[in-house]
């Protein structure tokens, strides 16, 4: 049901894409950058901090879950560093834009330094969906640390296991956050810091009620499902700030201009980033190309080499928590 409705918002926000979209660019050469429309900012920036937080509540839901009975206290001081990773992230943002207004502001060759690290960021969050789906690697490291906190609950003192404990919550949750704050950057910088508010609020409420349902109401959702179908709209805002990333690198001097001599309407440059430059299409291809062999290769690796091989292959995310304890 998750994953439908994850599905149906997706639809919902195309068609957003499509009424918002006014005029468009057909060559990047013609217009300064920033050309996507209000609506595409909106949709990348909620898209991003609804993934995030799904791998947020995922992290946490898994952890609180392992402390129970005599343990169970430890829960308060995991709860705590997760909001304290929540407060750190906030004054990250403000902290990123100080930095950036310190180099210069909304510039071309900034514009274009920070759509690349846009870039970069978004193919490591990819690329974290696509090789983890499983959570074979961050899962068992939280929970090794969590094993090894508890076993030092009676040879170490009660400050410093309270300590590590804080530390688990606010890492599992930083962790996002920090992703969240590098890719907005550039986003604000090309639409506004109002724009992708606005995407961070819709984003930030989708994650509140996946949070509410996961450790409020104790309910199971289809976490995997919907760790796929955010993963899948995802893929298309990859897709969509190369494009635009590109284009900002054309403007600002860094790759050339080659045309292709194609008539792409000017309001697939609004909404999709495509326009008729070789540059521009080849990376969008190869960013596609990225996605799904990375996910083949991760399947491969993961699942159907070890079974083959008679070996256990790695389990799907069957979350969390069979006792749940509220974020407060």
């Amino acid at each position: 049901m998750g994953a439908w409705a994850i599905g149906g918002a997706g639809l919902i926000g195309l068609g957003y894409l499509a009424l918002s979209a006014h005029g468009g660019v057909g060559d990047p050469t013609d217009a300064a950058p920033g050309s996507l429309s209000r609506g595409t900012v909106v949709f990348e920036s909620a898209v991003l901090v609804l993934r995030e937080g799904l791998e947020a509540i995922l992290v946490l839901a898994a952890v609180l879950a392992g402390l129970r009975g005599s343990n169970q206290a430890m829960r308060r001081p995991v709860t705590l560093g997760a909001w304290l990773g929540v407060a750190v992230t906030v004054v990250t943002w403000f902290a990123a834009i100080w930095v950036l207004g310190q180099l210069g502001g909304a510039g071309l060759d900034l514009q274009a330094a920070t759509g690349l690290l846009a870039i970069l960021v978004l193919m490591v969050v990819m690329n974290w969906f696509l090789h983890r789906v499983y959570w074979t690697g961050w899962m068992s490291h939280h929970h090794r640390r969590r094993r090894r906190l508890l076993e030092a609950v009676s040879g170490s003192s009660r400050r410093a296991v309270l300590a590590g404990f804080v530390l688990l919550g606010f890492t599992a949750m930083y962790r996002e956050g920090f992703e969240i704050v590098l890719f907005l950057q550039s986003l604000r910088l090309k639409a506004g810091g109002a724009v992708v508010l606005e995407g961070v609020a819709i984003g930030t409420a989708a994650t509140v009620v996946v949070g509410v349902v996961t450790f409020w109401m104790n309910a199971r959702l289809p976490y995997r499902r919907m760790l796929i179908a955010t993963g899948v709209l995802l893929g298309f805002v990859l897709v969509v700030m190369v494009g635009e990333g590109v284009q900002e690198m054309q403007l600002a001097g860094w790759l050339p201009t080659t045309g292709v001599g194609l008539a792409i309407p000017g309001w697939m440059g609004t909404w999709f980033a495509l326009f008729p430059t070789v540059e521009t299409l080849a990376a969008q291809a190869l960013a596609a190309v990225f996605v799904a062999g990375s996910y083949f290769a991760a399947e491969y690796l993961k699942v159907r080499r070890p079974r083959r091989r008679g070996h256990q292959p790695a389990q799907p995310a069957g979350l969390p928590p069979e006792t749940a304890v509220p974020l407060a």
